[in-house]
C-alpha cells in the first residue's frame, strides 16, 4: 500500500502541484514571519543590552509619599546625591544622566530620526566610554552640541556646522563640536541622539540642578547586587529606587520581545488565514483524486485491502505532499524573512546589524504546520475512499451524495450559522471590551456555518446569473450547469475566495466608518482654526503659546497642558486650559450645567463624572502633582470624544502646581482670517519654521488619521493578498481537475460542433461564476461583520456611523471576476486542446 501511495503521488505530479503551492505559501508566510521577528528581536536585544554595559546599578528618584502616580513631592537627584553614590564602597564611578526629546533637522530642514527615538541628553565628559568621540571635542556651554555619527551622516552635518534643532518648541542653532559613536538601541533602530553639557541639558530639559538618573559602575570584585545594596543603604530606599543594569537589560529585552510578539501574532494570524484557505484546496484536490480513482480503490478492496489500508494510502500521499511543501515553504520563508529585513532598512526603518535567526522552533513549526495541515485536509477524503464498496468497481463513477447527507449538512449549517449570528448580535449589546470575545466567536461560527451551507446557497445565487449567461449561448448555459453540477466542489472553491474578501471588506468598512467619525468629530468639537503640537507628541514650551499670542491675526489661543493628580484615592489627569478663550476654541455638547472654566470652577467629561458620581455643582478635593490640595467645583459636564476629554482646569489655577514646569500638549489657535495657506505660513514663520512643530487645521488632522488608516489598510491588503493568491490556486486546481474529469464530455461537445473558442468560453464562464459567487458571499459577510464591529466602536465614539464604501466594494467584486478569468486561462486552454477522439475513448 505504501508503494501504491508513492506511485500515485508521482503519477499525479501536475494535479498535486497546486496543492503543494498552496501549502508552501502558507508555510512560507509562517516561517518567514518567525525568521523576521526572531531576527529583529535578537538584533534589538543585543543592541539595547550594549547600552547597559556601562551601567551596573541605575538610581532613579523616589516620591515623598511613596505613591506611584507621580503625585506629591519628588525626591530630586542632585549633585549631592551623585557625590554620595560615588563614595559608596564598591562604586568605581557614577554619572548623572539627563534625557529628553531633541529633534534634529537636516540641511533641508526635515526632521531626522523617527518620532520618539529623537532623543537628547548630557555628555558625561571627554573620557566617557559610553559615547566615545569619533571627531571633534565634547560640547561645552549652551551654544554647543554633539551628535551621534549616524545622525550627523544622515543630516549632512560636519564639525563646526550650525545644527538646526528643537527641544520643546523654539528653534536652537548650536554649533556641532563633536561626533560620537554609540551602541544605543534607539539610534541603531534609526533614531537620533543629541548631547549637551550637563548645565545646558538641565536647563533645556527643565531639570535645574537635578538628574533623571544616576548610573553607577561597580569596582572590580563587586557584584551588581552588592553595589545595589550599598547604594540603598547610603541613599535610603525611601528617597530613591535602584535597579541593577542586568535587570534593566532584561526588562528592555522583555519589552522588545513583547512588542515583537504582537507583530508576530498579527502576521501569523494572516498566515493562519492563508493556511485555512489552503485546507479547502487540499481537501478539494484529494476529494477529486479519490473520485477519479474510484475503480482503482474499489478493486484494491476487492483483492483484500482493508479500509484502514485505503485510508492510510491516502494519508501517505498527503504526508509526502505536505513534507515537500513544508520543506520548500521553509526555504522560501527564510528568504522572505531576510527580504523583509532588507525592505525595512530600505524604507528608512534602520534595523541593527545581526545574523539571520533560524531557530529550531521555526523549522519544527514549518514542518508540523505543512504536514499536519495537509494530512488533516486529506483525512476526510481518505475516510470516504475507505467506504467505497468493492462492487463500485463495476461502475464508472462513484455515487453522488445522498439526499440524507445533504439534509444533514444543511441542517448543521443552519444551526451553526444561527448560533454565529446570535453570538454577534449579543456581542453588539455588550459594553466595552466584554463584547470582543463573543464577537470573535460569533464571527468564526458564522463563517463556518456559511461554508457548510455554501452548496445550498450556490444553486439560487448561481441561478441568478442565468440571464447574463444566456448572452453567451450554449457556452453560457453549460457553464451554469457545470457550476452547480457538483455543489460541494463549487462551495469549497468559492469559500476560499469568500474568506479573503470577508476580511478585506470588513476591514474596509470599519476603517472608512472610523475615518468618517473622526472627520465629524473634528468638525463638530473644534472651533479653533489650528492645533499646534510637537511632531512626536511631547510637550511644548510655553514660549510657543506666547509667540502665537503675539502673532498678528491671532484672536484667541489656549494651551492644553497635562498634569497628574489624585482624586478620591485614584489617579486622574488634569488638563490646564485658558478659561477665558476656551469657549471660542471648542464646541462640546454640555450634558449638565454650563461650560465655564475659571478659578476653582472646572468642567468634566461625562465618563469621569459618572465614575466619581459627580454632577453640576459637585465639589471634590484634588491633590496636585506637588502634593498640595484644593477644593474644586464642577461647573458643567460635557460629552467627551476621542480628541477632547478629561477634567479641564483654568491654567492660572493649575500651573503653580506643575512640578516639571509649565508646558502644553497642544495649543488651540483662532485667527481673524480663518484657516488658509497664508495664515498657516504666517504661523510657521512666527515659530521659526521649526520642523519639530506641527501646525494642523481640521482637514490636516483628518488627513493624518486617514493616512494612518490607509497605511494600515494597505499593509492588511498586502497580507490578505496571500489568502487571495491561495484562493486563485484553488480555482485553477478545481477547474484543471474538473476538465480532466470531463474529458469524455468535452470530446462529445467538440464532436457535435462546439469549436475550441466555445470550449474555452465555457470553462472561463464557469470560473467567473464560481469566483463571483465567492465574492458576493465574502462582501456580504464583510459588511455584516463591519456593521457588528462598528456597534462596539460606536459605544466609545459618539460620532461613529456605518459608512459603506460602495466604490471599493465594486472594485472587490471586479477583482473577484478578474481572479476567475485569470484562474481559467490554463484550464480553458487545456480543455480546448483535448483531442476529441482520444477524449471520447477516455474512461
Amino acid at each position: 500500500m505504501f508503494r501504491t501511495a508513492l506511485r500515485n503521488v508521482f503519477a499525479h505530479k501536475a494535479r498535486l502541484l497546486m496543492t503543494v503551492l498552496a501549502v508552501m505559501l502558507g508555510v512560507a508566510f509562517v516561517s518567514g514571519t518567525l525568521v523576521f521577528t526572531n531576527t529583529i528581536s535578537s538584533a534589538l536585544e543585543k543592541s539595547s543590552s550594549k547600552g547597559f554595559d556601562q551601567v551596573d546599578v541605575a538610581v532613579t528618584p523616589g516620591w515623598k509619599d511613596g505613591t506611584a502616580d507621580k503625585v506629591g513631592k519628588e525626591i530630586k537627584l542632585t549633585d549631592a546625591t551623585l557625590k554620595k553614590a560615588q563614595s559608596v564602597p564598591g562604586a568605581a564611578s557614577a554619572y548623572g544622566v539627563l534625557s529628553g526629546y531633541a529633534a534634529v533637522a537636516d540641511q533641508d530642514g526635515k526632521l531626522v530620526g523617527s518620532g520618539f527615538s529623537t532623543k537628547g541628553g548630557n555628555y558625561w565628559g571627554d573620557k566617557d566610554s559610553r559615547y566615545p568621540l569619533k571627531e571633534g571635542t565634547a560640547p561645552h556651554g549652551k551654544g554647543q552640541v554633539a551628535l551621534d555619527a549616524e545622525t550627523a551622516k544622515r543630516a549632512g552635518y560636519k564639525i563646526g556646522d550650525q545644527v538646526r534643532m528643537s527641544v520643546d518648541g523654539p528653534v536652537l542653532t548650536p554649533t556641532l563640536t563633536g561626533i560620537f559613536t554609540t551602541d544605543d538601541g534607539n539610534v541603531s533602530a534609526g533614531g537620533s541622539l543629541a548631547l549637551f553639557d550637563t548645565p545646558t541639558a538641565q536647563r533645556l530639559f527643565h531639570k535645574p540642578g537635578a538628574y533623571d538618573e544616576i548610573d553607577v559602575r561597580a569596582a572590580a570584585g563587586t557584584t551588581q547586587d552588592q553595589l545595589r545594596a550599598g547604594l540603598d543603604k547610603a541613599l535610603g530606599t525611601k528617597n530613591v529606587d535602584t535597579e541593577t543594569g542586568q535587570h534593566l537589560a532584561d526588562e528592555q529585552a522583555k519589552a522588545i520581545s513583547d512588542s515583537m510578539s504582537s507583530m508576530q501574532r498579527l502576521l501569523l494570524g494572516f498566515a493562519g488565514v492563508a493556511l485555512f484557505v489552503g485546507i479547502f484546496i487540499i481537501a478539494n484536490t484529494f476529494t477529486m483524486l479519490v473520485a477519479q480513482r474510484t475503480k482503482e480503490l474499489a478493486l484494491m478492496r476487492a483483492v483484500g485491502a482493508s479500509r484502514r489500508q485505503v485510508t492510510r494510502s491516502v494519508l501517505v500521499e498527503a504526508f509526502v505532499v505536505g513534507a515537500v511543501a513544508a520543506v520548500t515553504g521553509l526555504a522560501v520563508g527564510i528568504g522572505i524573512g531576510a527580504g523583509m529585513r532588507s525592505l525595512m532598512n530600505g524604507t528608512g526603518a534602520v534595523i541593527p546589524d545581526g545574523p539571520l535567526v533560524i531557530s529550531m522552533g521555526t523549522v519544527v513549526s514549518a514542518l508540523v504546520v505543512g504536514i499536519l495541515i495537509t494530512m488533516l485536509a486529506a483525512w476526510l477524503p481518505g475516510r470516504r475512499a475507505a467506504k467505497i464498496p468493492p462492487v463500485a468497481a463495476m461502475n464508472a463513477v462513484h455515487a453522488a451524495p445522498t439526499a440524507k447527507s445533504l439534509i444533514l449538512r444543511n441542517t448543521l449549517g443552519s444551526l451553526v450559522s444561527a448560533a454565529g449570528v446570535a453570538a454577534v448580535l449579543v456581542a453588539t449589546t455588550m459594553a466595552g471590551d466584554a463584547g470582543q470575545a463573543p464577537m470573535a466567536l460569533g464571527a468564526a461560527l458564522l463563517v463556518i456555518g456559511v461554508f457548510i451551507l455554501t452548496p445550498l446557497l450556490s444553486r439560487p445565487l448561481i441561478a441568478a446569473a442565468a440571464p447574463l449567461l444566456r448572452a453567451f449561448g450554449i457556452s453560457g448555459k453549460l457553464a451554469r450547469l457545470n457550476s452547480v453540477r457538483n455543489p460541494r466542489r463549487t462551495a469549497a472553491t468559492a469559500s476560499a475566495l469568500m474568506i479573503g474578501l470577508t476580511l478585506i471588506t470588513g476591514l474596509t468598512v470599519i476603517a472608512g466608518s472610523v475615518q468618517s467619525a473622526i472627520d465629524k468629530m473634528a468638525a463638530d468639537s473644534i472651533k479653533a482654526d489650528y492645533v499646534v503640537s510637537m511632531a512626536n507628541g511631547s510637550m511644548l514650551s510655553p514660549d510657543v503659546r506666547e509667540t502665537l499670542d503675539k502673532t498678528a491675526g491671532t484672536t484667541a489661543t489656549s494651551g492644553m497642558s497635562d498634569s497628574p493628580s489624585r482624586i478620591d484615592g485614584t489617579g486622574e489627569s488634569l488638563t490646564g486650559v485658558n478659561g477665558k478663550t476656551l469657549g471660542h476654541l471648542v464646541d462640546l455638547p454640555v450634558k449638565d450645567g454650563t461650560f465655564s472654566v475659571g478659578g476653582t470652577r472646572v468642567v468634566v467629561d461625562d465618563k469621569t463624572a459618572k465614575d466619581h458620581r459627580w454632577s453640576a455643582g459637585s465639589d471634590f478635593t484634588v491633590t496636585y502633582a506637588d502634593g498640595k490640595k484644593q477644593r474644586l467645583t464642577v461647573a458643567g459636564v460635557y460629552e467627551a470624544n476621542e480628541m477632547i476629554r478629561g477634567i479641564m482646569v483654568d491654567s492660572p489655577t493649575l500651573d503653580p502646581h506643575m512640578t516639571d514646569g509649565v508646558s502644553d500638549m497642544q495649543v488651540l489657535v483662532k485667527t481673524s482670517g480663518g484657516a488658509s495657506d497664508a495664515t498657516k505660513d504666517k504661523l510657521t514663520k512666527a515659530l521659526g519654521e521649526n520642523p519639530a512643530i506641527k501646525i494642523q487645521d481640521r482637514q490636516d488632522i483628518s488627513n493624518e488619521v486617514a493616512q494612518m488608516f490607509t497605511l494600515m489598510l494597505n499593509m492588511l491588503y498586502g497580507l490578505l493578498a496571500m489568502a487571495v493568491i491561495v484562493a486563485v490556486l484553488g480555482v485553477i486546481n478545481t477547474l484543471a481537475m474538473s476538465v480532466f474529469e470531463r474529458q469524455q464530455e468535452i470530446g462529445m461537445l467538440r464532436a457535435i460542433g462546439i469549436d475550441r473558442k466555445g470550449i474555452k468560453r465555457m470553462v472561463r464562464l464557469e470560473s467567473l461564476v464560481i469566483s463571483l459567487f465567492g465574492g458576493v458571499l465574502g462582501i456580504g459577510l464583510g459588511v455584516f461583520f463591519g456593521w457588528a464591529a462598528g456597534e462596539l466602536i460606536g459605544q466609545t465614539m459618539s460620532t461613529y456611523a456605518l459608512v459603506l464604501p460602495w466604490g471599493r466594494m465594486g472594485v472587490f467584486l471586479a477583482l473577484a471576476a478578474v481572479v476567475g478569468i485569470l484562474a481559467a486561462l490554463w484550464p480553458a486552454r487545456r480543455a480546448a486542446r483535448l483531442n476529441m477522439l482520444t477524449a471520447i475513448k477516455a474512461e
